[in-house]
């Protein structure tokens, strides 16, 4: 069963890094999974945040530094040792087949760690202002997959890692984005304000 679903992870690894090539994809799958691409947008969320909901903006900065820190060591400190697993772009036998279009980190690849901490940002930041701003949920989710799908393009993820990643970084997202909702209406209510 597990060899089989390894065999299926494969194949569409390879429907995605071979059969979707194409140089638009080429050109902007790895801007889109490179960290560096989105310090604009982190940049211009911190910004927002803290002047546009002062602080309720500036407690929802630091909830998500947390949703990010919780994520990231899930993910990349106790999963993926468990699991070991490597990256395409790693694999004997299967890296001559692939097109690898970044450097090939050395570390592993379940779950991947762009996808679980991308998706816990996205999912948080739907929790908390999707009662606020309806287009967030649509917005979000589609920046966390393009990245998540831009690591299977680019050949670092299979797509099993990518779908393990993007489900445990919205039950992250989720968690702490509730809570933060739950603390923050617990202290307004104590205190009136």
């Amino acid at each position: 069963m597990i060899e089989q679903l390894n065999q299926l992870d494969h194949q569409a690894f390879l429907g995605i890094n071979q059969g979707l090539a194409n140089p638009f994809f080429d050109w902007i799958m790895p801007l889109l999974r490179n960290r560096f691409f989105w310090i604009p947008l982190y940049f211009f969320l911190i910004v927002f945040l803290a002047r546009h909901y002062k602080k309720f903006g500036w407690i929802c900065i630091i909830f998500l530094l947390i949703t990010f820190a919780i994520s990231d060591f899930v993910s990349a400190s106790m999963i993926k040792p468990i699991f070991e697993r490597l990256r395409p772009c790693n694999e004997i036998g299967f890296r001559e087949e692939i097109r690898s279009l970044v450097h090939c980190g050395s570390g592993f690849s379940f779950p991947s760690s762009h996808a679980t901490n991308h998706f816990a940002i996205g999912v948080f930041l739907i929790v908390v202002f999707s009662h606020r701003w309806k287009p967030i949920t649509i917005l979000a989710l589609g920046w966390a997959f393009s990245i998540s799908f831009a690591q299977v393009y680019v050949g670092v993820h299979f797509p099993v890692d990518v779908t393990v990643g993007a489900l445990l970084g919205s039950l992250v997202g989720y968690v702490v984005g509730s809570t933060f909702l739950t603390l923050y209406m617990k202290q307004i209510w104590n205190t009136g304000s």
